[in-house]
């Protein structure tokens, strides 16, 4: 999924618990799920702008010497506004986007 494209809802929406439980058939391991990818797409997040922030690093950069770099500023300001990872991973989940395995209590991997 694309963040910057994406119609996510930045704001907090009330959502029914049933849907959460549907593929999993347990509410904690959709909890699990949803939270690992929060996490992937926080790192490919704080990747991309880790590069895109490096080319306006200086090697002569100390503190007395502080310049502000307005496209730099813009920059962050724009991934600021994203939504939250967490967000983005539960709209993928409930859209049916997000495919996962988990193992069942004899050590089988069943994938959904």
């Amino acid at each position: 999924m694309d963040l910057k494209k994406a119609t996510i809802p930045t704001n907090t929406v009330t959502r029914t618990l049933s849907d959460f439980d549907r593929q999993t058939g347990n509410i904690y391991e959709t909890v699990n799920v949803i939270a690992t990818r929060a996490n992937q797409i926080s790192s490919e997040i704080k990747q991309e702008l880790s590069r895109k922030l490096t080319e306006f690093s200086n090697i002569t950069d100390n503190l007395e010497e502080t310049f502000e770099n307005r496209e730099q500023i813009e920059i962050s300001r724009f991934y600021e506004r994203l939504p939250k990872p967490v967000l983005a991973a539960t709209e993928e989940y409930l859209a049916g986007e997000l495919s996962f395995e988990h193992m069942s209590k004899s050590g089988d991997e069943n994938e959904e």
